[in-house]
């Protein structure tokens, strides 16, 4: 039996010389986006502003190590252990406070002692591919304003760009904090904030810890606890109309939907685990004496609006498929944010659909617009929870957080006018909205196994095509990626025929066995007798123009 060893660990001494972590190749890069270094640093913000003694977790890392060596290979933990070392090398870079500096640099690098044999070296060493660019410009001091410099053509991998970006995010923010809430940050990081450390000697045996801590369904859920705590009180009959609703919705679903609920009583984003809040939030209001009250006027409701919502099964005797035509393109945003003020509007004028498809439209033009801009997190659920607190007061359709201001407006018809093929998150959503415009057929419902985005004018040419003396290098670089020269495809790209000229590739390439396309937005780029910059730029006018009026904007 191995041993296995779990405890809770400061900051200060999980980057300090009891570890040594490295991370081994066979692990996935280093893959966290802006939003969730951002988040990360906004949730450290918070817990120093609330001015806590309390001590601070960051959740668990997984580790293979041997009891009393440092050497520490990370299971679990990459992604934190690394926007960690970014941030406090961000604030070692920018601050002004010697004694600060001097102890970031030791958190960030072991300086060696002769007389404990150790020699320096950086705490944390990623896969050896981006080692000695994560030390050159993060780990040792002063290069972190290079970093930011850096072009995508000085860097070699999506982990050295995920770097780069979540670097330029961290210092934007850090930067705007000032310098005395930046010391106030990293002391509480230091002193305040703990990881629970999990570690065995054994690589099969952190595998199988991992696994278990990851696996969905297996533990007790937060539901499992809360119905203990409602249907103790209760008869059969509220014991199976609780088993129901998880029955319908399915175990992940139907514990998501605490969360969901959380928010539209608190409205608020959470800030501490759904264990702690939701008893305070929510079920300290039915508790105790009202106990089938929660289950009758909470629970049966929101499990029958959520699964309205995720199967698209709302049933009306008019606009039903309105309606869920709203709900099926509110599925493709990359967030679920929106589902709160969604539930809150089924549960409460479900009975009404003209008032619910007109919400649901606002609902869709704002989380459209937010998704398009790439708003993170913290501001997007702010957002949602200023439209809860709006619905709850009766000011619903009226709701001043469904107003997009000028800045909003003309930051999202920015981005879509600007290179959408690169936003691989929005391209497709905007597309597929574009093309019901077009089509006239708010209902449209695409059932193919695979759609795809597809460039006209290609990205890479061949030698002697007629792209090449259609298009200047300077148009090629101005239209290739912008959304008048992109269309869909139902079926996976083909290189080969995807570089071929105009003509033989709007009539192989982008026509089904009939000749004709599934896609209004395609069938106009073959009704297109040539393909140049002059018909790319009144294209993508009139494109534009579709979407800023449809959306409002």
């Amino acid at each position: 039996m191995h041993k296995l060893e779990a405890h809770e660990v400061p900051l200060h001494k999980v980057f300090g010389s009891d570890y040594d972590f490295r991370i081994p190749d066979y692990q996935r890069p280093y893959a966290w986006e802006v939003e969730q270094a951002q988040q990360l640093l906004e949730d450290l913000v918070e817990a120093v502003e609330g001015d806590s003694d309390e001590p601070y977790f960051l959740g668990s890392m997984v580790l293979v190590k041997a009891d009393g060596k440092a050497d520490s290979e990370v299971i679990d933990g990459q992604q934190r252990l690394t926007t960690l070392t970014i941030l406090l090398s961000i604030v070692r870079d920018l601050t002004t406070h010697d004694g600060i500096r001097t102890s970031l640099r030791k958190m960030i690098v072991e300086e060696g002692d002769d007389l404990l044999g150790l020699k320096p070296k950086p705490r944390l060493a990623l896969r050896k591919r981006d080692q000695v660019f994560f030390r050159t410009y993060v780990q040792e001091p002063g290069h972190i304003e290079e970093l930011i410099a850096l072009d995508d053509t000085a860097l070699e991998t999506d982990a050295q760009k995920a770097v780069r970006d979540n670097a330029r995010a961290l210092r934007s923010a850090l930067v705007r904090l000032g310098e005395e809430a930046r010391h106030r940050l990293v002391r509480m990081i230091s002193s305040q904030t703990f990881l629970v450390v999990v570690s065995t000697p054994n690589l099969d045996s952190a595998h199988r810890i991992f696994s278990v801590m990851n696996a969905r369904g297996l533990d007790l859920s937060p539901a499992d606890i809360f119905k203990s705590k409602v249907i103790g009180e209760l008869d059969d009959e509220y014991a199976a109309k609780w088993d129901e609703a998880e029955v319908r919705l399915g175990r992940s679903d139907f514990a998501d939907l605490f969360l969901y609920i959380r928010m539209i009583f608190a409205k608020e984003r959470a800030k501490q685990d759904l264990l702690t809040e939701f008893p305070r939030q929510v079920l300290n209001q039915y508790l105790p004496g009202r106990e089938a009250a929660f289950v009758d006027d909470v629970l049966v409701p929101y499990s029958d609006a959520y699964e309205k919502i995720r199967d698209f099964g709302y049933e009306s005797s008019a606009k039903a498929e309105q309606v869920n035509s709203w709900f099926r393109r509110l599925a493709q945003v990359d967030n679920r944010d929106w589902l709160p003020p969604a539930l809150w509007a089924v549960r409460h004028h479900g009975h009404d659909p003209v008032w619910l498809e007109r919400f649901l439209a606002k609902l869709e033009r704002l989380a459209a617009s937010m998704f398009i801009r790439r708003v993170y997190t913290t501001p997007r659920v702010m957002r949602y929870s200023n439209l809860l607190r709006d619905l709850a007061s009766g000011q619903g359709l009226d709701s001043p957080a469904f107003v997009l201001d000028a800045d909003e407006r003309a930051a999202t018809v920015s981005h879509l006018d600007g290179q959408l093929y690169l936003v691989q998150k929005t391209r497709r959503y905007v597309l597929l909205r574009l093309d019901e415009m077009l089509a006239g057929d708010p209902g449209v419902i695409y059932k193919f196994p695979v759609i795809t985005v597809e460039h006209v004018l290609p990205q890479n040419p061949k030698d002697g095509s007629a792209w090449l003396s259609d298009f200047s290098a300077e148009e090629r670089a101005t239209w290739t990626h912008r959304l008048a020269n992109l269309v869909l495809l139902n079926r996976w790209k083909n290189a080969e025929v995807s570089n071929r000229d105009f003509v033989v590739k709007k009539d192989k390439y982008f026509t089904s066995g009939n000749g004709v396309s599934a896609f209004a937005l395609t069938s106009q780029v073959i009704a297109q007798p040539e393909w140049t910059p002059a018909v790319l730029e009144a294209r993508q006018k009139d494109l534009v123009r579709i979407l800023a009026e449809t959306w409002d904007l």
